[in-house]
């Protein structure tokens, strides 16, 4: 008989907004516990999560999952970068941008089946300035809403929708000077995302083509558009049609160098930083296990 697997499960209990109180014992429940033994902890701050990740590494379980949204994903997930220890998710965060490309249900119970199944596959991953990101990072007027986001009580899509319609009226287009893979561009934008998956979440496609698999990622250079023309844009974020839209170029590459007109804001899967002016930004092919 085969030794059962050790997993950690690292719970957000704030993601998404939503109650997580019973969640330990409902995935106790769907678990194979014939292949896995189980531990659980919750974050209690902000790097918690990339903590308790160290330690479970140091500890030698051999999978760790993350229960939260892209940013509690992105915590776990920058430790296991380039070790032979994969991911899982259950997504309980506001958009679960990562999640939905990698196909795993919302259901908890669904989401667990998927991890007793144990399929493995690999995915690149990106850098900016050497912070890594998994689903998508940004620039512009996604940052700020990060950055606005982050300090909001009402978390959620709601809570969500309240920042951005609060500040698109008086935001102002910035000058980026870019270079992907050699081509030189400069470009006024409303903002700039880097994509390695498809969507912000909640099936929000700033990026239909990207791909966690294919060693690339696509650079969405979203322009100044009319605010009459806002509902068209969203319109075409919901409709997977961004790239057919005269507002948004998307150019995909390997080695991006962004450079702005001052250092400020950026977001990285949803969580907002600062950083410097200038910006290198990689992809780093296969280079996360994930159960999928």
């Amino acid at each position: 008989m085969m030794a059962k697997k050790r997993v950690q499960f690292l719970i957000n209990p704030i993601s998404g907004g939503k109650k997580k109180k019973g969640l330990a014992k409902l995935i106790q429940r769907h678990l194979n516990s014939e292949m896995f033994d189980a531990d659980f902890k919750e974050t209690a701050y902000a790097t918690h999560a990339s903590e308790l990740t160290k330690e479970a590494l140091a500890n030698q379980f051999d999978l760790i999952v993350a229960v939260g949204g892209d940013g509690t994903i992105n915590e776990v997930a920058k430790e296991l970068l380039n070790t032979a220890v994969p991911m899982a998710i259950v997504p309980e965060g506001s958009g679960n941008g990562l999640a939905r490309y990698l196909g795993i249900p919302s259901d908890v119970a669904q989401a667990i089946k998927r991890i007793n199944q144990y399929k493995l596959s690999t995915i690149d991953s990106g850098l900016m300035n050497g912070h890594a990101f998994f689903n998508i990072a940004g620039m512009g007027f996604d940052a700020l809403i990060s950055d606005r986001f982050a300090e909001n009580t009402t978390r959620g899509p709601l809570g969500y929708t309240k920042v951005v319609l609060q500040e698109i009226s008086k935001y102002q287009a910035q000058r980026y000077l870019l270079d992907i893979d050699g081509q030189k561009l400069e470009r006024e934008a409303f903002m700039i995302s880097i994509a390695n998956s498809p969507q912000y979440g909640n099936n929000a496609y700033v990026a239909p083509g990207a791909s966690a698999h294919d060693g690339l990622l696509d650079v969405c250079i979203i322009k100044p558009f009319p605010i009459f023309q806002l509902p068209v844009m969203i319109y075409h974020l919901f409709s997977r049609t961004a790239h057919q839209s005269e507002y948004v170029e998307i150019i995909k590459g390997k080695q991006i160098v962004i450079t702005r007109t001052t250092s400020g804001p950026v977001h990285l899967d949803g969580e907002p930083h600062q950083l410097d002016r200038t910006l290198h930004i990689e992809v780093l092919p296969a280079s996360l296990k994930v159960v999928s």
